[in-house]
């Protein structure tokens, strides 16, 4: 959408998160899919965020303009417990992406990803319990096992939240407020900025200079965020007032 002056309201450089409530490679998406990437090429300005639990449909579900990958999409597979790392993880570093990483959320179990990172196409990996009615354990250990394995390779890990229910030296913790899991996320100190990520965003003109995207800005209480490494920061809606 643009403004009054024909400006976009996207501004270049933020980031999209494209069917987080759903699955971007659903068969059912097919139909409609041909026009997410025509904006998707059209703003080549903006970084796109997709997230799949099916790598096995993307090859066929790419546009044929696609050679390599562009470089504004990034693709995460989700990697719940470690059958599913093993399944999907191998599929997402065959696919031609130039931006990849791995979504540990919701954590319900121990992964190892050592074996993917040395290579350096995981850029990201980001981690976080389960939500809402019903939601099943997410234990300490296993976020301190992925950020130790992130360290060690020097790959970017976020931990986002706790989940509903968590546990800490045999202790189970019930966080019901979203808000809460994610400042409790950031207390633990799991959270870890690996190499940089470098997105080539352009426009019409060409490669737009650093100085020209988005400039994140946080208010105070972002500080307290497990999500602020990958946010594009406040937009002062005045809503946390």
């Amino acid at each position: 959408k643009k403004d009054r002056h024909g400006d976009y309201k996207i501004h270049s450089g933020e980031k999209i998160r494209v069917c987080m409530n759903s699955d971007f490679f659903l068969k059912e998406a097919d139909p409609w899919r041909q026009q997410t990437w025509d904006i998707m090429r059209r703003r080549s300005d903006v970084i796109f965020f997709l997230l799949t639990k099916r790598p096995e449909r993307v090859p066929e579900c790419l546009p044929p303009d696609w050679r390599q990958g562009w470089e504004n999409i990034t693709l995460y597979v989700t990697a719940e417990n470690q059958r599913r790392a093993q399944q999907r993880v191998p599929l997402l570093l065959q696919l031609p992406f130039r931006h990849k990483g791995v979504m540990c959320a919701p954590l319900l179990g121990p992964v190892d990803l050592s074996c993917w990172l040395s290579d350096g196409q995981i850029e990201e990996v980001l981690c976080g319990g389960e939500n809402y009615d019903g939601a099943r354990p997410c234990d300490d250990r296993w976020v301190r096992s992925l950020s130790r394995q992130c360290r060690q390779h020097n790959v970017s890990f976020q931990f986002i939240e706790t989940g509903s229910v968590f546990v800490k030296d045999g202790r189970t913790w019930h966080f019901d407020n979203k808000w809460i899991q994610s400042v409790m996320a950031a207390r633990s100190g799991y959270s870890f900025r690996g190499r940089p990520i470098s997105f080539l965003l352009q426009d019409e003109y060409g490669p737009i200079p650093e100085m020209r995207l988005v400039q994140r800005t946080f208010a105070q209480r972002c500080q307290l965020c497990g999500s602020r490494q990958i946010c594009n920061g406040c937009c002062r809606c005045g809503r946390c007032r």
